[in-house]
């Protein structure tokens, strides 16, 4: 499998670079293994690169029917029409990818480009070791993808899992077998074959893709050791900003989403945290699959390329188009979500990583379609930057340099394709241009997002100011919480569920004819948006009581006020009380109310602001002397408690025989669990005194 940018968890570091730098093995002796094919190689705390040359056969071997075993791993078949490699590097040349040593091109590079599948590197090796001395090999570091090695026509192992056909693949890792006892006698030959096979999918990844691309080692167990630790420590350094990277960005996930409690109707640390999410598990997939053999390098690449690098191509187009509270075109977020789609099913079919079951022309007309999905995103994402500097200015213009790095690095695989460098090597550490784009695009927004939060901050300070003029406004519009109007008396409790309500009730006593008008309802949600919609209700009670007092006209007007503002909707109930105790009562969707701890039977009747011309429930009966009537909002009867119980109809009718006032009431229901605003008002007519005769 091809080797990628970075690896392993930082807290492996330490421990590996100090047992590294306090416990190295003693010096030893590398002795080249020139012209190995006839030449004695003297094995004595020493090893020998096995550079070659190597003879080389694509294809694989025809099995022996009496042995079972491959016929290009016995040590008598003739090889000598095959092709020679050589596994010399020369100039210093490194892996452009992970930046390990001792780098040579594969087979792609040397005369079969396009080429995968089987193929088989045969060399024979006269070792001279001391009796009793135990020799090692080491295969290759750096391979595409998977091997077995055959000693003299034994297996001696295998990188990689071949129980199954094809095999199973997995990125590659130092690798070291022992050799037979056999081995270690004077001038002993050894035979050595490796069975090599290489995914389609790699050819894809890497200009000079296929097989070896390191030479393997050969000498005594003990310096074959120290080599193999010293190529898992270049292993390490090679990705260490993969693990880096996921410490860096899963707490920026955790600290994104956090940050929705914070200002729920900001999706942009929604999309933001997906984005990070995206890369921290690409990162940490890597990290394990580079590593370990926990992770095959199928599994690998499909949660890298089919799941985490859509998403992340597709929450950055979003991060910007809720950063900078776009609209328009508002085609943009379905066009996002169609590429997205297009890309993972694109990519899936491209790499063909069940099973070879697509022709080289489909797969890259899959590799077309995914470039075209990538570049496509990337137009997307400067779309709505662009429209974001039109918009906002100067943080439209911060945002540019991250995104055209980030964008250059979603094509990283394509510039490696066209030897285009993106990856740098200080130190043995990979630093690739997506690793320079992410930390870029980390700093840009640390400093957007310490100015989005002051912005917010500010944002909230007004809104908590509104609601408090608004709470301070819906106090003033309450009448008093006790009236007396001649021989009626008046008593009001009002709990709203937040710091704004939307019951209302309005109390107005007529002059002319000593008649009292009541209203009182209770408006569609809670908060800031029904306080406002309480406002509007009752001052268009104070207007329609300046004409006219009926209880079916004022529903009337209060109807025609609500019709076409969307979801604005109010239960309401009006009552007139004559001065000789008639009452005459409107209701539209409301609470019936009690009399004398009794409900008044009324007919059903349309919440205000539903149709144009409604038919609400209208009915007259006597208020006589001692009488009470108790009108309640919804919001006694729904109080619910700890377990879900509700306070329900009998605890009102069984509270209104034993209350001695309305505060007692709304006390009982806000006690046993308010999760809606409470009112009560309670008028009771008192006994008129006649006076004495002279």
């Amino acid at each position: 499998m091809t080797r990628r940018l970075r690896l392993v968890l930082p807290l492996l570091l330490l421990p590996l670079f100090v047992a590294w730098a306090t416990a190295q093995p003693a010096a030893s002796k590398t002795v080249p293994a020139e012209n190995q094919a006839g030449e004695q190689v003297r094995l004595g705390e020493s090893l020998a690169p096995l550079y070659g040359p190597w003879k080389f056969m694509v294809g694989d071997s025809p099995v022996d029917p009496a042995t079972k075993a491959p016929v290009w791993a016995e040590p008598n078949f003739d090889d000598s029409h095959w092709e020679d490699v050589d596994l010399t590097p020369t100039g210093g040349q490194i892996d452009p990818i992970a930046g390990l040593t001792g780098y040579v091109p594969g087979w792609t590079a040397k005369g079969h480009p396009g080429y995968s599948g089987y193929a088989w590197y045969r060399i024979r090796v006269h070792v001279a070791a001391e009796p009793g001395e135990r020799l090692a090999l080491a295969g290759p570091n750096d391979l595409d993808d998977v091997y077995q090695v055959y000693a003299n026509g034994a297996l001696l192992g295998s990188f990689g899992d071949f129980s199954r056909n094809p095999p199973v693949i997995f990125y590659a890792e130092p690798k070291m077998f022992s050799l037979p006892a056999g081995f270690t006698q004077a001038n002993a030959d050894v035979v050595l074959a490796f069975r090599v096979w290489m995914l389609p999918l790699t050819l894809t990844q890497e200009s000079d893709a296929g097989g070896f691309h390191t030479a393997p080692l050969i000498g005594d167990n003990d310096t074959v050791t120290a080599a193999n630790q010293n190529r898992w420590l270049e292993l390490v350094r090679a990705y260490a900003s993969a693990a880096i990277e996921a410490l860096l960005f899963l707490p920026l996930a955790a600290v994104s989403f956090s940050l929705i409690l914070f200002d729920r109707s900001d999706r942009v640390y929604l999309w933001m945290g997906t984005f990070f999410l995206a890369f921290a598990v690409e990162e940490v997939v890597l990290v394990v699959a580079a590593w370990t053999q926990v992770i095959s390098g199928q599994t690998g690449t499909l949660f890298r390329d089919i799941f985490c690098t859509p998403l992340a191509a597709a929450s950055w187009v979003m991060v910007w188009w809720a950063w900078f509270r776009l609209r328009k075109p508002a085609w943009v977020p379905g066009t996002v979500a169609a590429l997205t789609v297009l890309l993972m099913i694109s990519n899936a079919l491209a790499e063909d990583i069940w099973s070879s079951s697509f022709q080289q022309a489909v797969t890259d007309g899959f590799h077309a379609v995914s470039l075209v999905a990538r570049l496509a995103l990337l137009a997307l994402s400067l779309l709505v930057v662009v429209l974001g500097i039109r918009r906002q200015g100067l943080e439209g213009w911060f945002v540019v340099p991250a995104l055209i790095l980030f964008g250059i690095s979603r094509f990283s695989a394509e510039l490696v394709l066209l030897h285009i460098r993106v990856s740098w090597f200080p130190f043995g550490i990979t630093v690739g241009l997506i690793d320079a784009a992410l930390f870029l695009l980390v700093a840009v927004l640390a400093v957007l997002l310490l100015r989005r939060l002051l912005q917010s901050m500010r944002e909230q300070r007004r809104m908590a100011l509104d609601v408090k003029q608004a709470q301070e406004l819906q106090q003033v519009i309450l009448p008093e919480a006790r009236l007396t109007v001649r021989e009626l008396t008046i008593e009001s409790e009002y709990r709203p569920a937040l710091e704004v309500g939307g019951d209302f009730f309005q109390i107005i006593p007529n002059e002319a004819d000593g008649s009292l008008l009541i209203v009182a309802g209770d408006v569609t949600g809670k908060g800031l948006k029904a306080g406002m919609l309480v406002a509007l209700l009752v001052g268009a009670i104070r207007s329609t009581v300046d004409w006219s007092a009926d209880p079916m006209v004022v529903l009337r007007a209060l109807n025609q006020r609500l019709m076409g503002r969307g979801d604005a909707q109010a239960t309401c109930l009006a009552l007139s009380i004559a001065s000789d105790g008639t009452v005459t009562l409107a209701n539209a969707g409301h609470m019936a109310p009690y009399l004398n701890g009794e409900p008044v039977a009324m007919e059903g009747a349309l919440p205000l602001g539903m149709i144009e011309s409604p038919e609400f429930s209208l009915m007259h009966f006597q208020l006589r002397e001692g009488d009470e009537l108790v009108l309640l909002s919804d919001g006694i009867a729904e109080a619910t408690d700890a377990e879900g119980h509700l306070f329900g109809f009998e605890r009102v009718h069984e509270l209104l025989r034993t209350a001695d006032s309305a505060g007692e009431l709304a006390d009982a229901a806000q006690r046993f669990g308010q999760e809606d605003d409470i009112s009560v008002i309670s008028i009771t007519r008192r006994a008129v005194l006649e006076p004495a005769a002279a």
